[in-house]
């Protein structure tokens, strides 16, 4: 018998039948959803290449005087991805570690943690930021509060999921000699996740940045503010300098923190 006979013989023909069934059913859904889309979008497509010229006209060339007056919103948005990122760090910490199967005890606590996170994940981040615009007004104070509930359910989600897939043997170790709880977390787990948890803390700052912005669209403060009252405004030329330089500091950040995660992975 041959190796691939082999590894055919390993799945047997119910397994076979089963996932045939599901890729034609996923083929066939994409192909509707294909279909159904192309009817759907030419005649969008079409008005949007009818509207391109105009749009190139308003927004072309942008005013790039407007640039030393926006700076200071602009270090606004950096300065709330900063803090949310930061006090979400601290906050996910004791929430990875309860969500976490091979760490937590207690499957209740496991659960309830579970399902927090889960909720967390469900709510948009241009639903929070409405929210607490709402609730404490227009300003960063709201932005940074959206973000930092959102970049919880993120961080709490990959970094518990990275808990869960160390070497528990080291832990076992620790505990077997004597170590207490505090212990066989710091010495035996942190080694383990340190890496891979500076290189998502960066990734969520990544996200912040650009979500920031958005949320300054509807009033969480910020550049996104300031691009939002341009368009009203319909200074279009200042918008597009305003968002060249969202686009330029994003790629600055981006690259930055890609260096850092090299250096550290």
């Amino acid at each position: 018998m041959t190796r691939a006979e082999n590894i055919t013989s390993l799945y047997p023909r119910k397994t076979k039948i089963q996932v045939t069934i599901i890729l034609c059913a996923v083929l066939g859904f994409y192909l509707f959803s294909m279909f159904w889309t192309q009817n759907q979008m030419v005649g969008g497509f079409g008005n949007a290449l009818g509207n391109m010229k105009v749009v190139i006209e308003k927004f072309f060339p942008p005013n790039m005087k407007v640039l030393p007056n926006i700076w200071g919103p602009m270090s606004q948005t950096i300065h709330m991805a900063i803090v949310a990122t930061t006090i979400a760090t601290i906050l996910t910490i004791p929430l990875a570690l309860l969500s976490s199967q091979n760490i937590t005890s207690s499957k209740w606590v496991y659960h309830i943690t579970r399902t927090f996170l889960n909720i967390l994940r469900t709510i948009p981040d241009l639903v929070l930021a409405v929210l607490f615009v709402g609730l404490f007004g227009v300003g960063i104070f709201s932005g940074i509060l959206a973000l930092i509930i959102f970049s919880l359910g993120i961080l709490a989600k990959l970094i518990s999921e990275t808990i869960e897939a160390v070497d528990m043997d080291p832990l076992e170790a620790m505990r077997a000699s004597g170590g207490n709880t505090l212990q066989v977390i710091f010495f035996g787990l942190v080694p383990q996740i340190l890496p891979q948890f500076t290189s998502f803390v960066l990734y969520v700052f990544e996200i912040n940045i650009r979500a920031s912005v958005v949320l300054g669209l509807v009033g969480a403060g910020g550049i996104g503010l300031i691009l939002d009252r341009e368009l009203q405004f319909y200074n279009y030329p200042n918008a597009m300098a305003i968002i060249i330089m969202i686009f330029l500091v994003v790629i600055v950040v981006e690259f930055i923190s890609n260096k850092i995660r090299e250096a550290l992975i």
